[in-house]
């Protein structure tokens, strides 16, 4: 079990900041364009940015038995520091998240916090905290390129949203346009820099991306809004997988320390949690198309004897027998997530419709008829840039939910029928 505690990360990195966002020679401001921060260079290679955003969003939550639900927030309020050293060498993020607001992200302050070395230049080493590339691809989107107001309900039930360890990745040319690019990682598998202890086995991941068409311009296969318009077609293509051989949250690797079980010496005793997925990626003169599976499982060991309650006491009941109630408290499924959006270049107008399937196991916590139990959700939604970036835009999607038997509204209420959402985003960033 491991007791180390990440944050050594986090002093580590903020020392290497000041060596390569101030080497010795002159720097300089480089023109400022709105929605891509303000930049300084220097030579050597040399690189600092620093930008960020603010969303301020209303939801609007409505059912056919009871009354509606309104409120309005700071969706996210983003300052990220990167840059590069060393001729590109070494390269660095540090992201802080100032809204706190509670939703499909993780609601820390600390967000990144991670350095890049490349050895090659088709060979990169990351270390620290940041996002995992075995989640789905919609969590490789940054938060304010979404080409929908939020991101889906697949991202929210699989994903981990971001980890803390190590991560090789590959760039190598195949062919003539074709580019294959190899991750693997390996994490401690309890979710965001925490200062408690951390819990479990490690967690190992590896993901392919296949692009046979070659590059996106502007980093496009990390943007959802096809903004630049890709003179050609775009298109990439990949398989992920991993593994926790601890996990102690429902997701096998957002948490740490959520769900607990220890065997007779009081040794603690946690499932593994495995996951699949595939998905793709394709854009082409303003067009955005999105595709994207998960599957996940669990395996119980056999000498859990004891669950911890939330309050730290223990207890020995396990309602359904071990293993059914072990598993019901964890995300277990599948579900699949596909996307489309146009952008009409002479309006800045985009448009776009998703369709997201949930398929939850027998014992699975997306059985929760509070948060879940909502298994195909059917949006439509629009996007207003008033610019040919993303530094200001509107944007809203409307949701009509199918909610089975026993759902519950945000009151705790016990539903009839189904649900619509209205959302509605102003983004600003600089």
């Amino acid at each position: 079990m491991k007791t180390l505690n990440k944050w050594w990360l986090l002093p580590l990195f903020l020392l290497l900041i000041p060596r390569a966002a101030f080497p010795q020679e002159s720097a300089r401001f480089n023109k400022y364009t709105p929605g891509e921060g303000i930049t300084v260079t220097a030579p050597g290679g040399h690189s600092v940015n620093l930008r960020g955003y603010v969303q301020l969003q209303s939801d609007s939550r409505f059912y056919e038995s009871a009354e509606a639900y309104h409120r309005f927030r700071a969706r996210r309020a983003r300052l990220r520091l990167s840059g590069q050293a060393a001729g590109g060498a070494l390269a660095y993020r540090l992201t802080a998240d100032f809204s706190e607001s509670l939703g499909d992200e993780a609601s820390t302050l600390l967000h990144d916090a991670f350095i890049t070395y490349k050895p090659t230049g088709s060979i990169s080493i990351t270390l620290g905290q940041g996002p995992v590339a075995t989640d789905v691809r919609e969590l490789s989107i940054t938060s304010n390129t979404l080409a929908f107001t939020d991101r889906s309900k697949l991202s929210s039930a699989f994903g981990t949203i971001r980890e803390v360890g190590l991560a090789i990745e590959g760039d190598f040319r195949v062919g003539r346009d074709a580019y294959l690019r190899p991750e693997l990682s390996i994490t401690d598998g309890d979710g965001s820099i925490t200062s408690g202890k951390r819990y479990g086995g490690f967690k190992y991941g590896a993901r392919v991306n296949f692009l046979p068409l070659g590059r996106f311009r502007q980093a496009g296969e990390f943007a959802g809004t096809d903004l630049v318009r890709e003179a050609t077609p775009r298109l990439s293509v990949g398989v992920a997988a991993s593994y926790n051989d601890g996990a102690s949250d429902r997701r096998g690797g957002r948490g740490s320390g959520e769900i607990l079980y220890m065997d007779a010496d009081r040794k603690y005793s946690l499932p593994g949690y495995g996951k699949v997925v595939a998905d793709f990626l394709f854009k082409y003169r303003g067009l955005y198309l999105l595709g994207e599976y998960a599957k996940t499982w669990a395996s119980v060991p056999g000498d859990i004897v004891y669950r911890v309650r939330v309050d730290g006491t223990l207890a020995t009941t396990f309602d359904g027998g071990l293993e059914n109630y072990v598993k019901g408290r964890m995300m277990l499924g599948s579900g699949f997530n596909i996307e489309a959006s146009y952008l009409f270049p002479a309006a800045l107008l985009a448009a776009g419709a998703r369709y997201t399937r949930l398929s939850p196991d027998e014992n699975s916590y997306m059985n929760n008829t509070l948060y879940y139990n909502r298994n195909n959700m059917y949006e439509a939604s629009a996007a207003k840039y008033l610019s040919r970036s993303h530094a200001v835009k509107l944007q809203a999607s409307f949701t009509w939910i199918d909610a089975g038997d026993g759902c519950r509204d945000v009151r705790d209420n016990v539903m009839t029928g189904n649900e619509t959402m209205l959302q509605c985003l102003l983004q600003i960033s600089f």
